[in-house]
């Protein structure tokens, strides 16, 4: 929601939105707090707390100030996922890095591709707004698909490089297929066919293929944990 333009969306989409995520936030300090996390779980708390001040900040139509809390909101996020993470765990800094990236590149291409589905659900209830914001979001979808690529290409590059034997098996070699051609080149594909129906314009048919994008990315991202269990690095 950060990087969309709010001089062509209604509010009423930052603010419905923020809502869910001032609830998902609530249940995520809830069971931090139940498993003894005090520091997860008060970094959750800070994250509902902005996201209801955000949500009053679009309520009153004050957009400078609701895109600043969208922004706070993504780096206390991000701060918290690293704090789960436990980084004092990898052994080298490349690990480190490579974790840190794995987060930020996953957490960014979950975010866009939600972003965009749910702008393009908007459209339904709005069918007068500019394409510009939806257009945007998709060409970011690509650049997220990349950079997660990227990431995840190194790490499988690592794992290879420390065992021949990775993806010999064949239930390795499914997850992997599953991984790499649900998660990442499917959902690049998909990106282009909402590009190139945008072009109609279409936003119905776009949004139907950004849901078909979504479940394909937790797909791809689920499996990707699966992989990376074990590992100090994503694959």
């Amino acid at each position: 929601m950060w990087v969309t333009p709010a001089r062509f969306v209604t509010s009423g989409f930052y603010r419905v939105h923020l809502y869910v995520l001032m609830g998902l936030n609530v249940l995520a300090t809830l069971a931090a707090w139940s498993h003894s996390s005090r520091e997860e779980a008060w970094l959750a708390g800070i994250v509902a707390a902005m996201s209801y001040v955000g949500s009053v900040l679009w309520l009153y139509e004050k957009p400078r100030a609701g895109s600043v809390a969208l922004g706070l909101i993504s780096v206390v996020s991000l701060l918290g996922a690293i704090q789960a993470a436990d980084l004092s765990a990898a052994a080298t800094f490349l690990d480190s890095f490579l974790e840190i990236a794995d987060l930020g590149s996953s957490g960014l291409l979950i975010g866009v591709t939600l972003a965009a589905m749910l702008l393009g659900h908007w459209y339904l209830n709005t069918p007068t707004m500019d394409l510009v914001p939806l257009r945007r979001l998709v060409r970011l979808l690509l650049v997220a698909v990349m950079a997660r690529s990227l990431i995840c290409g190194i790490g499988m590059m690592l794992r290879f490089s420390e065992s021949a034997n990775f993806g010999a098996d064949s239930t390795t070699l499914a997850l992997l297929a599953l991984r790499w051609l649900s998660g990442l080149v499917g959902l690049a594909v998909l990106a282009w066919m909402t590009w190139e129906t945008l072009k109609i314009p279409n936003t119905q048919s776009a949004t139907g293929i950004l849901y078909v994008g979504v479940i394909m990315t937790f797909l791809g991202e689920l499996t990707s944990q699966l992989l990376s269990a074990n590992l100090p690095y994503p694959v």
